[in-house]
């Protein structure tokens, strides 16, 4: 009689059927559906609040005070979603080449984690140079920084929460 094992990958959740030592004879997917991760990046004291939201949808949030930290951040967990404030560069933007604090993490999106979308909240007088940082990276939502939670939650979850 064979005696059969079952191997399961971590973070996929596939389970092998093993005849043999090292012979995979089939395989077979469990349930997939990870929770949603978040990466906020709360680089000032007037970063949305928005932990208990993320807890309401069952997302997981990771929290860094940095671009530095978020990028080495990408690298571990592939978060679905970057939450981070926008602010633009104004005359100390390294010369013209960044347009905001945000240029350089997004521009390793795709090396390090390609299918993360990026939220950005800003202030009122910097929504005209949103346009600036999309037109070199995708934004997936722009928010004002007294936007309803609801608003940010039916982005995320792509549901209609109305």
């Amino acid at each position: 009689m064979i005696s059969f094992a079952m191997l399961q990958v971590k973070f996929r959740e596939i389970a092998c059927i093993l005849s043999e030592p090292d012979s995979i004879i089939g395989f077979f997917v469990h349930n997939t559906s990870m929770p949603l991760t978040i990466l906020s990046v709360i680089e000032s004291p007037t970063h949305p609040k928005l932990s208990a939201l993320y807890q309401k949808i069952g997302a997981r949030e990771i929290k860094v005070n940095s671009s530095r930290n978020a990028i080495k951040a990408l690298k571990t967990y592939k978060p679905d979603f970057i939450v981070a404030e926008f602010f633009y560069g104004y005359g100390n933007n390294y010369a013209g080449v960044n347009v905001s604090n945000l240029d350089v993490l997004l521009s390793s999106l795709p090396k390090y984690s390609p299918r993360t979308k990026t939220i950005v909240f800003v202030m009122k007088e910097e929504v005209p140079f949103i346009e600036k940082l999309n037109a070199l990276y995708p934004v997936h939502g722009a928010f004002l920084h007294d936007t309803p939670e609801d608003a940010v939650e039916e982005l995320i979850t792509g549901n209609d929460t109305n």
